[in-house]
């Protein structure tokens, strides 16, 4: 009866708190991820980033595992802190530190990834995983919760997208107007 009762809650309580809790989750990472694409795909284009890029294609799978891993070793904990620290009444800090590590994830991490994903697929155990992990995605994003904060926040990007268009406007214009003075000066 354990063994029975304790299957029992794995799947009817346990599965389906995990279930939320990595909807959640990967739900606030493809939020973040969106908002700072633009970003990221800027700070990609810099010369500093096109080199380092290149010095990271020359390496070797092992040491292009080892650069991917240590930032998510050291950032992903840090998701939970933040959390943590919204629900304790620190709501500001929680969401800097958020911020900050999503900012750094999706500028450094999912950069190393995509720089050398080719060289990780040739680790043996990294292809496993990566598999496994792609499957879970693809089975998740199926779901109607997430289905449902896709069609969420495809209405917020909609109903933005005027707005940041005019700031857009604005800011282009505020650099030129900088550029020009900095050239008479």
């Amino acid at each position: 009866m354990g063994r029975r009762l304790a299957g029992l809650l794995r799947r009817f309580v346990l599965r389906p708190l995990l279930t939320v809790a990595a909807l959640v989750y990967f739900l606030i990472d493809a939020v973040a991820l969106e908002a700072l694409r633009p970003l990221a795909a800027w700070i990609g284009r810099q010369r500093f980033a096109e080199r380092l890029a290149a010095r990271i294609r020359r390496l070797g799978p092992y040491p292009t595992l080892a650069l991917f891993v240590i930032p998510l070793v050291i950032l992903e904990p840090l998701k939970p802190v933040g959390l943590y620290l919204m629900g304790t009444g620190h709501a500001v800090q929680g969401a800097l530190l958020l911020g900050a590590v999503e900012l750094v994830k999706v500028t450094l991490v999912e950069r190393l990834f995509h720089i050398g994903k080719d060289k990780l697929l040739t680790i043996p155990a990294f292809a496993w995983c990566y598999v496994r992990v792609v499957r879970w995605l693809a089975w998740l994003t199926a779901l109607p919760p997430w289905q449902a904060a896709k069609r969420v926040v495809g209405r917020v990007r909609a109903a933005i997208r005027p707005a940041l268009t005019v700031v857009r406007g604005w800011a282009r214009s505020l650099h030129d107007r900088l550029r020009a003075v900095s050239k008479r000066g």
